[in-house]
């Protein structure tokens, strides 16, 4: 069965090559993949809904009960999936996809296809305060992978349709297609030309057809706009912008702090009982960080404070505007760490949805203070919304997703001037305080960050392992001019001989140039010795530490041709400049053309 599939793929590949060109092949196989992402994202919203409608349907007098046992309970079966099911390591979904993007060639293994189906559904649809769209991605962008691996398309096609199922699945979340356009473009540092315009234009609206056949009309955040930008506002919005920064560098600081603080100093099940209990009470506490948040942002949205902050045995009068200013602070506050909590005791999940939730609650609060100790009234509904836009370009380093985003959720371009201002100034504070952001973080420290700089992208695409060349004849430091002439010179092709000792550590270096004239001094054969005829190479490469940026830098300090590379300590070969730039020439070609 398994031979006559590969025979029928086979025929179709070839009847493919003869009858429909690369470029119009890849226009198919996007909208293929929007659809998939489509799907994806529809399966995934099902069964995270199912679940947080049977344990938050129960009578209201058990609830509090059920705020602290399903977390953990969720969070522990997540982890026996993972453990007994899957088998293999869950990572987070879009910092794995950057990461399989830059060192892997974008390929990424098949069970990440399903992986985040029986995960990220089952963390958050028990109350994990986390969101959908970061795994949603993952699991998007694994099919596309696997799919255009099946269909022997190039690593450049491969990276592009990576994009398109991260598109499709934003599109699908949100029915937002052009921030979801704009989301793969900023976020994955895809560039924005015609040719890779078009395969993600396709992938979105696949994907957010897809997504009206199974959900209708219906937006995960349903709202018009009721108020008009006021221009006697816009200083209003320039200092909350510059609150969204400093919330989105909170946000970041204490994500990785926790993050750091659970693999450093916990292991196993201390970390499922300590992130487990934490984030229990914290939900017992302050109900509205049970699962995603999308139902307390509308309910914000229509000023209902009874809905959307709940009741608990803090406080049940929202009567008072400094009581709800007070309780929509504390969401700010706790809801990262409630994220952070879930992703600590080994939940599955992303921070979109976090970010949108403090968003909200920041702007909200934010206008709440401003109405109540001055004369001014500002539209409460309107910084809500563009305190989502503010923490997304904070929190991703995303202004233009942000932006889009917020305008098409509200159907309309009304608020766009103050979505631009407040989005620019969190992005540009985020950016200052923290140049990186809780997806690349741990990329940066592994080399494995692309960027929209083109020069940095091809560096970190190239890989140093396939740019050693080891065919030179080692020379030993007691060895005679003759000898080396005889088993060095004689047997090799390179001008360059590295000089060990006998546990291989580099002594220096002997350039043919450099004796060749006196080289066939008869006379020097027996008296000269290659210790005498070497010197220190300019540089050298260490194989653990040096990325291609230090590599490229070292070329360029030392004005030398070949540098020789050490693993441990230990000579391994020489990266030749001439090797370096035509790599460097064949990925940059690679990389302009997809298609």
């Amino acid at each position: 069965m398994e031979l006559q599939g590969n025979l029928l793929l086979k025929k179709f590949l070839i009847w493919r090559i003869k009858h429909i060109p690369n470029k119009q092949f890849v226009y198919l196989v996007s909208i293929v993949v929007g659809i998939l992402s489509g799907l994806l994202a529809a399966l995934m919203k099902n069964t995270t809904y199912f679940f947080q409608e049977q344990i938050t349907s129960v009578n209201f007098e058990y609830q509090s009960i059920f705020y602290f046992i399903f977390p953990i309970i969720g969070i522990i079966l997540t982890l026996l999936i993972i453990r007994f099911g899957i088998k293999r390591p869950v990572n987070h979904g879009i910092p794995s996809v950057l990461y399989a993007l830059s060192k892997r060639k974008g390929l990424m293994p098949a069970y990440q296809m399903f992986a985040s189906v029986f995960t990220a559904p089952i963390t958050i649809g028990f109350g994990g305060s986390a969101g959908l769209e970061g795994p949603t991605v993952s699991g998007g962008a694994s099919i596309a992978s696997n799919l255009s691996r099946l269909l022997h398309l190039n690593q450049a096609t491969r990276n592009l349709l990576i994009g398109c199922a991260a598109a499709g699945a934003m599109s699908s979340i949100f029915k937002a297609p052009i921030a979801a356009i704009i989301f793969a473009i900023e976020v994955f540092s895809l560039d924005l030309t015609l040719v890779s315009l078009l395969p993600l234009l396709f992938a979105s609206i696949s994907a957010l057809l897809t997504t009206y056949f199974f959900f209708g009309s219906t937006q995960l955040l349903p709202f018009e706009l009721k108020d008009e930008f006021n221009l006697n506002h816009f200083g209003y919005y320039m200092i909350f912008g510059l609150i969204t920064g400093l919330g989105s560098v909170y946000f970041t600081k204490v994500y990785l702090w926790i993050e750091r603080f659970f693999e450093t100093k916990l292991k196993g099940y201390q970390k499922v009982l300590l992130g487990g209990i934490c984030l229990s009470v914290l939900i017992v506490l302050i109900p509205p960080l049970y699962g995603e948040g999308f139902e307390t942002i509308n309910n914000l949205l229509r000023e209902d404070y009874t809905s959307a902050i709940g009741t608990s045995f803090l406080v049940d009068d929202f009567d008072q505007t400094w009581t709800v200013i007070f309780l929509l602070l504390g969401l700010v506050v706790f809801k990262v760490i409630a994220t952070s909590l879930t992703f600590g005791a080994g939940g599955k999940g992303g921070v979109f949805a976090p970010a949108l939730f403090m968003g909200s609650a920041l702007g909200h609060a934010f206008a709440k203070i401003v109405n109540a100790i001055s004369s001014n009234s500002i539209s409460v509904s309107n910084f809500t919304l563009v305190g989502m836009a503010g923490m997304i370009a904070g929190i991703l380093h995303a202004p233009l997703t942000a932006i889009f985003l917020i305008a098409e959720l509200t159907g309309g371009y009304s608020l766009f001037l103050p979505l631009m201002i407040t989005a620019s100034l969190a992005f540009a504070i985020s950016k200052f305080f923290e140049p990186n952001t809780v997806y690349t973080s741990d990329l940066v420290k592994k080399d494995a960050l692309l960027t929209h700089d083109k020069d940095d992208t091809i560096l970190t695409l190239m890989q140093l392992d396939k740019l050693i060349e080891k065919n030179f004849c080692v020379l030993a430091p007691s060895m005679t001019l003759g000898m080396m002439l005889k088993e060095g010179v004689a047997k090799s092709k390179r001008n360059l001989f590295p000089v060990l000792n006998e546990d291989k550590d580099l002594l220096g270096i002997v350039l043919l140039d450099n004796v060749r004239e006196f080289m066939f001094d008869s006379t020097l054969y027996d008296n000269v010795y290659v210790q005498t005829l070497m010197q220190i190479p300019p540089n050298v490469i260490n194989y653990e530490k040096d990325n291609m940026k230090v590599i490229m830098r070292k070329f360029q300090d030392s004005s030398a041709w070949n540098l020789p590379v050490l693993k441990e300590g230990k000579f391994i070969g020489f990266v030749s400049k001439s090797k370096l730039l035509s790599v460097y020439r064949r990925e940059l070609i690679r990389v302009s053309d997809p298609l």
